[in-house]
């Protein structure tokens, strides 16, 4: 007579499975919706950037709209860049905020800021 060990079978249910799956989905429908504000993050600072190089406030802002209508840049505009100077050099700075609806009353806020160098 032999003896058989039953061995425990190892692995994820189904239904671990399905939770697993509604994680997932809902962690990539969210960073579907945060990349394009990130991109659009990258492209502001590069527009700053490049208008720092203006000499005048009006030259500094015409320069990043211009930057901006490139790039499709949507959410700051130039009236709101805050322009300095530091010493000889011009610093462009600027801060805004990208809220993206999640479900119902709840919203995932990011806040966005940079200068230029």
């Amino acid at each position: 007579m032999t003896v058989q060990l039953r061995t425990r079978q190892k692995g994820i249910s189904f239904i671990g499975l399905i939770f697993v799956a509604a994680v997932l989905a809902m962690t990539g429908v969210v960073a579907a919706q945060v990349f394009p504000t990130a991109l659009e993050y990258m492209a502001v600072q590069k527009a700053v950037q490049k208008a720092a190089a203006g000499q005048s406030v009006a030259e500094i802002r015409s320069m990043f709209d211009k930057s901006a209508s490139i790039d499709d840049i949507k959410s700051i505009g130039s009236k709101d860049l805050d322009i300095t100077k530091e010493g000889d050099k011009v610093v462009v700075s600027f801060s805004y905020q990208r809220e993206i609806h999640l479900t119902g009353p709840a919203f995932l806020t990011l806040k966005y800021e940079g200068r230029s160098k």
